[in-house]
């Protein structure tokens, strides 16, 4: 931002979706969370996690994969590297918004 201004992504902005980020953030980058697990972890009914995750996924910040355990189907949740750099980058224009005084 050549002006200065300080913009938060929207996308990861919204509290769900910056929860489902950082949990996939914080893995290691090869690591992936079961999409269970996620639900879990955030108590989301599945229709809420899949709308979030759809829209995470169409902005290009994450993968999901759909995989058979037998005959159980298994889906994966695994940030991509847009995905780590947006939310770098997220974290970044936060500080900054934390750290502005008027004037400045």
């Amino acid at each position: 931002m050549t002006d200065g201004s300080i913009v938060l992504n929207e996308t990861i902005h919204q509290s769900t979706r910056l929860r489902i980020m950082t949990m996939l953030v914080g893995q290691p980058e090869t690591d992936r969370l079961a999409y269970g697990f996620i639900q879990d972890t955030l108590n989301l009914t599945g229709g809420n996690l899949t709308t979030h995750l759809r829209r995470l996924e169409d902005a290009g910040y994450l993968v999901i994969e759909k995989e058979f355990d037998g005959v159980k189907p298994r889906t994966w949740i695994q940030a991509t590297s847009i995905g780590r750099r947006a939310f770098a980058e997220y974290l970044a224009n936060l500080q900054r918004a934390l750290d502005w005084q008027p004037g400045t």
